[in-house]
């Protein structure tokens, strides 16, 4: 049986990569691009061994779902490594935080560009379905590019809202793990959180859901790990979204 029903939410809240569409994996190979060339140059300059970035624990502990330049300053703070803050319109060759944050920005355009963008169809297939039942739908995600992806892969129509890494910047909200981007798009889609459901494969995500006290938190295993998402706080996990239509 579908858990989201009219009679108990008035919207559903989707996060953007991993859920809608399949960039995730663009963003993990992006992030692990950056972070290998910048920890090859700077352990032959110190002289120190190098540990490449592992695009499992890494990823997922450190910058999936963050906000770019919060991702490379939790990364960086986990190896040891300070650099300057930079600033947003910082080139992408200068090594500070928002440096390699907007370097890291670059590549995911050029695959974007050179690939195109893949959509779950099961995702889409739920979002359609809900809307169908007059529940409202938004796009949550700390990407700076969730507007140019949404209209890429031919789903933006399907959202009331969308507060991404733009909203984010401009309202000087912190990113997940805290639930602020959330609470916001369910303040402008006009819902109390208690009424509305977010759907993550993030395990920075499910625990910003949780904290938001929204009504149901959905995790999505894209990654082959269920249990990681449930002890984050989802209420349901599952495979694919095709399973809740």
């Amino acid at each position: 049986m579908n858990p989201i029903s009219p009679d108990r939410f008035d919207a559903v809240l989707f996060d953007l990569d991993g859920v809608l569409t399949a960039t995730a994996k663009v963003h993990a190979a992006c992030w692990k691009r950056l972070f290998d060339d910048f920890l090859e140059e700077r352990a032959k300059a110190i002289g120190e061994p190098l540990k490449p970035f592992d695009i499992d624990e890494d990823y997922k502990r450190y910058v999936d779902g963050k906000l770019r330049y919060e991702g490379v300053r939790s990364f960086l703070e986990s190896r040891g490594i300070d650099l300057p803050e930079g600033t947003p319109d910082e080139s992408p060759s200068n090594e500070t935080v928002c440096g390699l944050g907007n370097r890291k920005d670059a590549m995911v355009h050029e695959v974007l560009e050179a690939e195109g963008v893949d959509v779950y169809e099961g995702s889409v297939r739920l979002v359609e379905h809900v809307r169908s039942r007059g529940i409202r739908t938004a796009v949550v995600s700390a990407s700076k590019n969730c507007k140019v992806v949404l209209e890429a892969a031919r789903i933006s129509h399907l959202f009331d809202q969308v507060v991404d890494g733009e909203v984010a910047e401009q309202l000087r909200l912190p990113g997940k793990p805290q639930p602020d981007t959330f609470l916001t798009a369910a303040e402008r889609i006009g819902v109390v959180p208690k009424r509305a459901v977010v759907v993550e494969d993030a395990i920075s995500g499910v625990q910003a859901g949780r904290a938001g006290g929204f009504g149901l938190v959905i995790g999505v295993d894209r990654k082959g790990d269920p249990e990681s998402l449930r002890q984050s706080g989802a209420d349901i996990v599952v495979k694919d979204l095709s399973e809740l239509v």
